[in-house]
């Protein structure tokens, strides 16, 4: 299992909290790339949802990794 931005950024708009499958049906219905539901797939499942991304790839960067300040836009 791998996970690039690229491909992560797939399950932003996801409905979170989700299980494991809630996300595989999301990733298949909005025609997300097959490496994203396979992905999915080789989740563990203990039966918990999911909070957000970061719980499936913690090194998902946030609004806090990008230095700039956004008043200045």
């Amino acid at each position: 299992m791998y996970w690039t931005l690229e491909l992560a950024s797939y399950l932003e708009d996801a409905p979170w909290p989700a299980s494991k499958d809630e996300l595989i049906d999301y990733a298949i219905r909005t025609g997300s790339p097959l490496e994203v539901v396979e992905n999915l797939q080789e989740l563990e499942d203990d039966g918990q949802p999911f909070e957000s991304i970061e719980e499936i790839w913690p090194d998902y960067p946030t609004k806090d990794d990008f230095f700039f300040n956004e008043d200045e836009y």
